[in-house]
């Protein structure tokens, strides 16, 4: 058997989220084309007869600006530490800048075993793949370097089975049945935050949070129904409104959309209760961020 532990790191929107899914076969991590939308470090669990692969996906590495921010970075940074092997995730269809190069000196720093992914190969012409893994070969001795997709899974199998290769013999650290650490909670939480990235723009999906105020599974044996109720947190009072929308269309139906994607998790029914509260600041608290869970 073999079993270790495999981080991915890089930018904000590399895919690394998109990644961690398609390699679990589960959405364990939700996906949106806004930055910064991983706020936690999230375990994906791959389990196979040859042994278990433990992934974690972690928040991107930006500039922190807020606690919050601080907090993400901190995570990201720390999932790097006693860890097999560094999966250093890069958006081969942008320009390489200054962030990139923030993420790489992080990476040379770390320690571990690093393959460097070359993602969304499938958004570029493939003589544009040679310049880049040239440069990334003359700035650090990776494991390997590999183009992928994690969209359209090119090269994933591969890269799992050189993960299986380049990591040690020991027993799985998680049962065979278990796909992720996190709780229903969590996820839950997380799936009414990803139908808020959706519907809103500008700076209302850094400025949103959510909170599970109650997760009563009382009545799910006799009448398959999970009762939750959450609170939809924003810094503005004028923020609540675009949230709630006119008459309230825009909750009711960013309810309705995270309603049918929590009864997946579940598999049972769900009453969904959303309300929206406005907290200056949250960003800064510190007594908030602790109740998201965020960093340390």
């Amino acid at each position: 058997m073999k079993s270790g532990t495999v981080t991915l790191i890089g930018r904000p929107n590399s895919g690394k989220s998109t990644l961690l899914n398609a390699l679990i076969g589960e959405k364990v991590s939700i996906v949106s084309e806004k930055p910064q939308t991983t706020r936690h470090r999230i375990l994906g669990i791959l389990t196979e007869p040859r042994g278990q692969i433990v992934f974690v996906d972690t928040p991107g590495i930006h500039k922190p600006v807020y606690r919050m921010n601080q907090r993400m970075l901190q995570t990201a940074l720390d999932s790097l530490r006693d860890v097999d092997l560094v999966l250093h995730v890069v958006d081969g269809s942008i320009s390489l800048g200054a962030g990139e190069n923030f993420v790489l000196q992080i990476v040379k720093n770390a320690g571990p075993k690093t393959i460097l992914l070359i993602n969304k190969i499938d958004k570029f012409a493939k003589p544009r793949l040679l310049p880049i893994i040239d440069r990334y070969s003359k700035e650090y001795d990776f494991t390997e370097i590999l183009p992928i997709s994690a969209l359209t899974r090119d090269n994933l199998k591969l890269l799992v089975d050189i993960l299986f290769k380049c990591l040690p013999d020991g027993e799985a650290l998680f049962g065979p049945d278990l796909f992720t650490d996190r709780t229903e909670r969590f996820l839950t939480a997380e799936l009414i935050r990803e139908k808020i990235l959706e519907r809103t723009r500008e700076e209302l999906p850094y400025t949103t949070a959510v909170i599970i105020r109650k997760f009563d599974e009382g009545e799910r044996v006799k009448r398959n129904l999970v009762r939750i109720e959450a609170d939809i947190i924003v810094e503005r009072r004028s923020q609540q409104g675009i949230i709630l929308g006119k008459g309230g269309l825009t909750l009711r139906d960013l309810g309705s959309a995270a309603r049918l994607d929590i009864e997946h998790l579940l598999g049972s029914k769900v009453y969904l209760g959303l309300r929206v509260r406005t907290v200056l600041r949250w960003r800064n608290n510190e007594v908030v961020l602790d109740e998201l869970e965020l960093g340390g």
